[in-house]
């Protein structure tokens, strides 16, 4: 997919990945961006980039901003949350309910949102940004871990649902970014850390190259060759699957 000339919508965008993901756009030739975050008062309008306030966990929110950015063809979701705390030895489930309803619920929001957007717009990309953790259970951040695994398989889903459309739905999945998220995370100094704007510049490329699954730095990379082999084929049964599934609804 092209990226010069594109209108696209990142969310999260004020901090981390998302602003270093903003910039880049900007620097890829997009005709605007659209940074959508709960806080915007870092992010100045500048004829490019445009702050936009949003919560995507508030649902009025989510429909305002499907209506005020409807000339999208990219979108990003970006926005997530991590309390890093284990499944039980956490004091309340707290942690456990604001990242679902963050990493899955309101990803899932926003796909709902946009997908006739990208349609309307001639297919365009849905990326949402996931991790290795999405792929196996590290206790000390179990709920973080059960929410990421549950954003990969709805992307999975939104994949399927999507493709007859011509949307290239995107999975990115990276290990330890050098962002304050990461610095609150037990154990992550033991490895090296990317810096979001590596990470930005790695999905950027697959996006032009429409990779559906990227993996964006040595530890995803690593993660991967461990647990799986090539999924593709399997993956593709389950596409013809929904087609008919589709085709009799």
């Amino acid at each position: 997919m092209k990226l010069s000339g594109s209108i696209a919508l990142v969310t999260g965008a004020n901090r981390g990945l998302g602003r270093s993901l903003v910039t880049a756009l900007r620097e890829a030739g997009c005709a605007k961006v659209y940074a959508a975050a709960r806080r915007t008062e870092t992010l100045a309008s500048d004829g490019v980039i445009e702050p936009v306030q949003l919560d995507i966990t508030n649902t009025e929110q989510v429909t305002s901003t499907a209506a005020r950015c409807g000339d999208i063809n990219i979108l990003i979701n970006n926005a997530g949350v991590a309390g890093f705390t284990p499944a039980l030895g956490a004091q309340t489930m707290a942690n456990a309910r604001l990242e679902m309803e963050t990493n899955y619920f309101g990803t899932l929001a926003m796909c709902r949102a946009f997908a006739p957007v990208l349609k309307r717009n001639g297919g365009g990309a849905l990326v949402n940004v996931l991790s290795v953790v999405s792929w196996f259970n590290a206790a000390m951040q179990g709920t973080y871990c059960a929410s990421k695994s549950a954003e990969s398989s709805l992307t999975k889903a939104v994949r399927c649902e999507l493709r007859a459309q011509g949307t290239l739905v995107v999975g990115v999945y990276a290990g330890y970014i050098d962002t304050d998220m990461a610095a609150h995370m037990w154990g992550a100094e033991q490895f090296s850390k990317s810096s979001p704007a590596e990470i930005a510049a790695r999905m950027l490329a697959g996006i032009e190259n429409g990779t559906e699954e990227i993996l964006t730095d040595e530890r995803a990379q690593s993660v991967y060759s461990a647990l799986f082999k090539d999924a593709r084929p399997f993956e593709s049964e389950l596409q013809k699957a929904w087609d008919v599934y589709a085709s009799q609804r």
